[in-house]
């Protein structure tokens, strides 16, 4: 977002969440969106729930970036992202119905990979199987569409342009079913099929392109990119609480590989964390309350899923966990969301160590943070009372809520600051505190 001088190359900046997901990053995007040329999503799925408010209108997408809603933005859909036909039309079919022209704004990558209505089958019968085992997954195909990436036998958007399209999608479904034979799984494809095979019509009549070709043409050519990423850093699939993760590189190097840019082409790199902290599904989550605070948390933030519409667990800030993050990232500038939602507390907690099983106490994220293995060591801050949604600038925020936001920037470290704090769901209750936003 700097300007550049004649010979330097322009870098793209990547914008990702540092908790569990559902950090509010679709809003950050979408401001930020003028800014940029391109906007361009690099892993996940339609588990994404990516939510932005404006106009009194609250929209949720999942495979769409972000920045669809500004006329003159490019968003591509980039080779690390997973797509499901079917989601993807709905999206396509309500953005339309607002009057988004979305096939001038819309680029999709040809090495994107398809989510079958097989492959959805297969989340569903392989979580069932794990009964109390399960990962809390949100049963649209990813994971096994990521499986079959990896194991060499998916199909790619690329391939619906294809002669033998069908007959590699009916081989696929073939061994699909063979797995669900295994389960003893009851499903119903044709019905499903019909669906799908729609959604495929459709992506027929989308701009699919060689997007890593697109993308580095873009910086060439010193356009501004922002990389979008879906879920958050402790669901990373190597550097999250595995096995209660997703399947793609949620982190800043998931840019690298699911838009095919370089690490060096690399600019800013934009961390969105709430004043507090959420997870849906299962695993691990060292801060979480399973009090009235907890509950008042969920119902002010209105804490339910995008995708899901399951209930959030809620809990305080974590620091190690935040600081982890911001580490594994690179992060350079940080957005702080929800503050409005800490409004009314006397006190508020932020977890700043863990205690471990032998007594002693770490400031780092350890490879096992489940209840038995570490308990959060606390240190308690004075809320505020007053009503931050209608504050438009830092100025008026009240002192408590400078301390906050003091102390959590101290305890990260001096080289990091929060740039952004949000304090309501509406792209105009953003205030900026560091000129880069501005």
């Amino acid at each position: 977002m700097l300007l550049l001088s004649k010979n330097e190359k322009m870098k793209a900046d990547v914008l990702l969440g540092l908790q569990w997901g559902d950090e509010g990053k679709g809003k950050i995007v979408d401001v930020l969106t003028p800014k940029y040329d391109v906007v361009a999503r690099f892993q996940g799925g339609p588990n994404a729930g990516h939510t932005l408010e404006f106009n009194g209108i609250k929209h949720v997408l999942h495979t769409i970036p972000s920045g669809i809603f500004h006329e003159n933005t490019i968003n591509l859909v980039g080779n690390g992202v997973v797509i499901d036909p079917v989601i993807f039309k709905k999206e396509i079919d309500a953005l339309t119905d607002m009057g988004v022209d979305v096939k001038k704004r819309l680029v999709l990558s040809r090495k994107a990979h398809l989510i079958l209505p097989s492959h959805r089958f297969l989340d569903a019968a392989s979580e069932t199987a794990k009964g109390k085992q399960k990962i809390g997954s949100t049963l649209k195909g990813i994971g096994p569409t990521y499986m079959d990436k990896t194991g060499r036998n998916g199909l790619r958007v690329g391939d619906i342009f294809l002669a033998d399209f069908e007959a590699r999608y009916t081989a696929l479904v073939e061994k699909h079913a063979r797995l669900l034979s295994f389960h003893n799984f009851e499903y119903n494809l044709p019905e499903a099929e019909t669906a799908w095979m729609e959604g495929i019509e459709l992506l027929r009549t989308m701009k699919v392109t060689d997007s890593e070709q697109e993308v580095n043409h873009h910086l060439q050519q010193k356009k501004r990119i922002l990389a979008e990423g879906a879920q958050g850093t402790l669901l990373d699939i190597d550097f999250g609480s595995y096995p209660f993760v997703t399947s793609s590189s949620t982190v800043s190097a998931g840019a690298c590989t699911g838009l095919g840019i370089a690490p060096n082409r690399i600019g800013e790199v934009i961390g969105i964390f709430k004043a507090y902290c959420t997870r849906v599904g299962s695993g691990p989550f060292p801060t979480e309350l399973f009090d009235e605070d907890g509950e008042r948390l969920r119902s002010v933030g209105c804490e339910f899923g995008a995708t899901t519409g399951r209930p959030r667990r809620c809990g305080w800030l974590d620091l190690p966990a935040l600081r982890y993050a911001i580490m594994i990232n690179g992060a350079t500038t940080l957005a702080m969301m929800k503050a409005d939602v800490l409004s009314g507390f006397e006190t508020i907690k932020v977890c700043t160590h863990y205690r471990l099983p032998d007594g002693s106490l770490t400031d780092q994220f350890p490879y096992d943070v489940s209840g038995k293995s570490v308990t959060p060591v606390y240190i308690e801050l004075q809320g505020w009372q007053e009503d931050l949604t209608q504050l438009d600038s830092t100025q008026a925020l009240p002192q408590a809520l400078h301390d906050y936001i003091a102390f959590v920037e101290d305890a990260l470290g001096n080289e990091i600051r929060i740039g952004i704090v949000s304090v309501g769901p509406d792209r105009k209750q953003t205030l900026v505190r560091d000129v880069i936003f501005a």
